[in-house]
């Protein structure tokens, strides 16, 4: 059993383990037992009633908060014609091309998030298995596989986070800093509560929110009520 600092212990005596919290008092608990000297991380943790063994029940999407997460995004698209000044003026970091390929393959990551037009995902495709393990690979399901590169980089700029599930049914999405407002961090957290229980796959049975919770950084982790979601 790893053992806890006594700031973490004191900040759990806090906590009713037993209880379902309201989001609203659930952030306003958050904040209490967030005692780091740096700004942590919220994030939000699900336990779903699906096998992600099925294709049909392996969720895997993004969503964009409406508050963003309080981390700017380094974005590198892989892109060539006038997709190149598409992602020029989004915003991107990096534009891609095979000099860049080249240097991921030499250990190069100074990035976040990876947009590919269609049409480069051949030459991308080369990086799977240096990208795959990193959770880096583009993706359509993630809207990192597109044409559309403008509004792809501009999104993400905004605050777009992806979500998937792992093999033990469990998600977590980060939904700002501890420093927002308490409302600002509701509506995060609402958000994504919301897309998760849109995206429920048809032939998952039982209950599906089997477990929602919240936490920072460094604090314990708060059971959610979610049933009004459902």
């Amino acid at each position: 059993m790893k053992k806890r600092g006594k700031r973490y212990q004191e900040a759990a005596k806090l906590v009713d383990k037993s209880k379902q919290y309201d989001i609203a008092e659930a952030v306003t608990l958050l904040k209490e037992t967030a005692k780091a000297k740096f700004d942590e991380t919220v994030e939000v943790a699900f336990r779903l009633g699906v096998d992600p063994k099925h294709a049909d029940q392996n969720i895997r999407g993004a969503v964009v908060l409406p508050h963003g997460t309080g981390r700017t995004q380094r974005v590198l698209v892989f892109a060539k014609g006038e997709k190149v000044k598409e992602a020029e003026a989004a915003g991107a970091d990096y534009i891609g091309d095979a000099d860049i390929i080249q240097k991921i393959n030499d250990g190069w990551f100074d990035f976040d998030v990876i947009v590919a037009t269609p049409d480069m995902m051949a030459e991308v495709g080369k990086l799977g298995r240096v990208l795959g393990p990193k959770g880096l690979m583009p993706n359509p399901k993630t809207g990192t596989v597109t044409f559309e590169v403008e509004k792809a980089v501009q999104e993400i700029k905004a605050g777009k986070v992806e979500y998937r599930v792992d093999k033990a049914a469990n998600l977590h999405v980060p939904v700002g800093k501890i420093s927002f407002d308490n409302d600002k961090l509701v509506e995060n957290i609402e958000t994504i509560i919301e897309t998760i229980v849109k995206v429920k796959p048809q032939s998952s049975k039982g209950t599906y929110l089997r477990n929602v919770s919240i936490t920072s950084t460094m604090g314990p982790g708060l059971k959610v009520d979610a049933s009004s979601f459902m």
